[in-house]
């Protein structure tokens, strides 16, 4: 379980926050923008330093540590994949940096690849893919270390209206195949309500 009662504060602007989130559950948090809720995903990242308070997943401390070392999977709202490698790459880049031996490395990113239907684009960069495609790298990308802890900061506010509706329901199936724990966060409601198991606001 993902337990977290956290505060920040900047000029003009004060956070306080504490909830749950059970073992394999999505939660969306519901607000406007400017609402505190991106600013809360990097403090349970380890992004940002908290004032106040803690992270603790299953019961371990997670607020000392740094985001490395926290195993939380992250998809920032416009993808931050790296322009210079291909998908297959962007996809192995957290497995580099947690020195998975190859062979492992390369099954899960082929695993993701065929899931995410990618394999005919693992040669490709960034930039060559269309907002949905990139959407779904930096999604495989984020789930490849197998997390325990999957943070989605607004996944499809960068898509048209059409590709939103095709992929929130990709979205939905990937969630519930890999059984991660969720923190999601939107200000689109039907968003939250198809994505999650509960719903705060």
């Amino acid at each position: 379980m993902l337990e977290l009662s956290l505060e920040k504060a900047f000029p003009g602007f004060r956070l306080s926050v504490g909830l749950s989130v059970a073992e394999g559950e999505t939660l969306a948090l519901l607000g406007p923008s400017g609402s505190g809720k991106s600013t809360l995903l990097k403090l349970v990242a380890g992004l940002l330093r908290p004032d106040g308070g803690f992270v603790r997943f299953g019961g371990e401390d997670l607020t000392p540590l740094p985001p490395e070392r926290r195993r939380v999977g992250f998809l920032f709202q416009d993808y931050a994949l790296f322009p210079h490698l291909t998908v297959a790459e962007n996809i192995a880049f957290g497995l580099v940096e947690a020195r998975w031996p190859k062979g492992a490395r390369e099954a899960r990113v082929a695993e993701l690849l065929e899931r995410m239907e990618l394999t005919p684009h693992a040669g490709k960069r960034p930039k060559e893919l269309s907002g949905g495609e990139q959407q779904r790298v930096a999604l495989a990308r984020a789930l490849a270390p197998r997390p325990r802890l999957l943070l989605l900061d607004e996944p499809l506010g960068a898509l048209d209206l059409r590709l939103r509706e095709e992929l929130l329901f990709f979205l939905r199936k990937t969630l519930k195949e890999e059984g991660v724990t969720t923190l999601l966060v939107t200000h689109d409601q039907g968003e939250a309500f198809l994505l999650a198991h509960r719903v705060a606001s």
